[in-house]
């Protein structure tokens, strides 16, 4: 794991558009580097079975600090490395460091469809918060968002 550069964004932005239905725009990007959001990619070693080299983008996380907050605005993982283990390592990344920045919790919102990333976001400690309605997206108007939320700091979010 590392910091993204801006020699990054078209690697990230590729993940993005393959795997994301509203995909953010190279733009927002850039300006999540430019706003100094935490901003960072999974560059990966080689790992047995997979032809991809070592260096190669295989995943990304950006995370907005606000005061003692901090929301994750954006974690995406290249489709040939979903559900080896790159999302979960990208997420542990992403909240060691707000953890780091004395960040008291991690907001996040998520599509109720995306039962894999709910399983996720749970696993590492995440809880339901809310939702909002017509949130995302979609081919039918709006998608209502589960908002969670993880305390690193205080009570456990339950």
């Amino acid at each position: 794991m590392r910091a993204m550069v801006l020699a990054d964004v078209d690697a990230v932005l590729a993940i993005e558009l393959a795997v994301q239905a509203y995909p953010w725009t190279r733009g927002n990007f850039i300006d999540a580097l430019n706003c100094g959001y935490v901003c960072r990619v999974d560059a990966g070693e080689i790992m047995p079975g997979h032809p991809e080299e070592a260096g190669e983008i295989r995943g990304y996380a950006i995370l907005m600090p606000v005061v003692d907050e901090a929301e994750l605005l954006n974690i995406g993982v290249a489709a040939t490395w979903q559900r080896k283990g790159v999302g979960r390592a990208i997420l542990n990344e992403i909240l060691e460091a707000a953890r780091k920045k004395n960040m008291r919790r991690v907001f996040l919102e998520v599509r109720p469809s995306n039962t894999a990333a709910i399983a996720l976001y749970r696993s590492a400690g995440f809880g339901e918060i809310g939702v909002r309605r017509g949130y995302y997206r979609n081919t039918g108007g709006g998608e209502d968002a589960v908002t969670m939320a993880c305390e690193l700091m205080g009570e456990p979010n339950g």
